[in-house]
């Protein structure tokens, strides 16, 4: 057999994402719509904000790190702020809190909203196949919550958050993995922290039609009968935690009508919280991460803080 045929020859092939050759190689391309996805920021002091941010080690056996962003106000271990958790989006296939473009989002989420933020940078497919994903970040979820008293491995975990003001938050894929985790959190109930919310950012859930990447970055899903694709088919979606979800789509993202369908299913599963839909006009899929200078970002990160903030 010609060794070199298996090198070259691929097997399948997701453009602008990754392909797989015939030998078992993953190879990411390399594109400039995604190179803020794939270029890493160091830890350290953001000048322009004064927000700091650190890296940490969730998990020593899986490797699963996060990164936290304080924001400039902190002034000592009593003065905590709001904790926000974050799952990042990249098709659950790219993508970490140490890439540019997540990394710049969270600073200015951590600098607006006056918050802790923690992004987990859980395992990517298919390398590590859904739902790994999901996995890794409800363990990251209870990794953080061993620091509601106070007395968990991370020090400004214990100093500055407080954990009575908890959010989840995420886009795209990143979404799908926050509401997954609270529905984990409200089914178990976790102990510690106080869930307030979610932030549910241009999610992606299945659609009507299989999709061949997702297909093969998820081997083990029943497709229209699970639950972490399809939150309507899932019993426990009426135990979500949290007390209210902001949920925000933008017009002309291919993603839009499961943003709202989403909304649906929450509205009417029984869930107790309260529901907020908000639409960026003109602006497609994770706009706010791909263009961070759009007119459209400001107006979005003021109904984000505001819901953060609002009693």
């Amino acid at each position: 057999m010609d060794s070199s045929s298996n090198e070259s020859e691929t097997t399948h092939d997701f453009p602008p994402y990754f392909k797989v050759y015939k030998d078992g190689r993953i190879e990411r391309y390399i594109t400039p719509e995604l190179a803020g996805l794939r270029l890493r920021i160091p830890t350290g002091l953001d000048p322009q904000t004064g927000v700091q941010c650190k890296d940490v080690v969730v998990s020593p056996q899986s490797g699963v790190s996060a990164r936290i962003f304080i924001p400039k106000s902190i002034n000592g271990p009593d003065h905590k702020l709001p904790l926000v958790v974050h799952y990042h989006g990249g098709a659950f296939c790219v993508g970490s809190p140490f890439a540019k473009a997540f990394h710049d989002f969270l600073v200015s989420l951590a600098s607006q909203a006056n918050v802790v933020v923690v992004s987990v940078d859980y395992r990517l497919a298919p390398e590590h196949p859904l739902p790994i994903a999901h996995q890794d970040s409800w363990t990251s979820m209870q990794w953080i919550a061993t620091h509601s008293n106070g007395q968990g491995p991370e020090p400004w975990l214990n100093e500055y958050a407080d954990f009575g003001r908890v959010f989840l938050a995420g886009e795209s894929a990143g979404a799908n993995i926050a509401h997954y985790v609270a529905v984990q959190a409200g089914t178990t109930g976790l102990a510690g922290p106080n869930i307030v919310g979610l932030l549910i950012l241009h999610p992606f859930f299945g659609g009507k039609e299989p999709d061949k990447m997702r297909s093969y970055l998820y081997p083990t899903s029943t497709w229209y009968n699970d639950p972490i694709l399809y939150p309507e088919v899932d019993p426990n979606v009426s135990r979500l935690a949290g007390k209210k979800v902001l949920i925000c789509v933008a017009e002309k993202d291919w993603l839009k009508d499961r943003g709202v369908g989403y909304s649906e299913t929450l509205g009417k599963s029984g869930w107790k919280g309260s529901l907020g839909l908000f639409e960026s006009e003109g602006e497609s899929h994770a706009f706010f991460i791909f263009n961070p200078s759009s007119d459209k970002v400001g107006p979005l990160m003021k109904v984000m803080v505001d819901f953060i903030h609002q009693e």
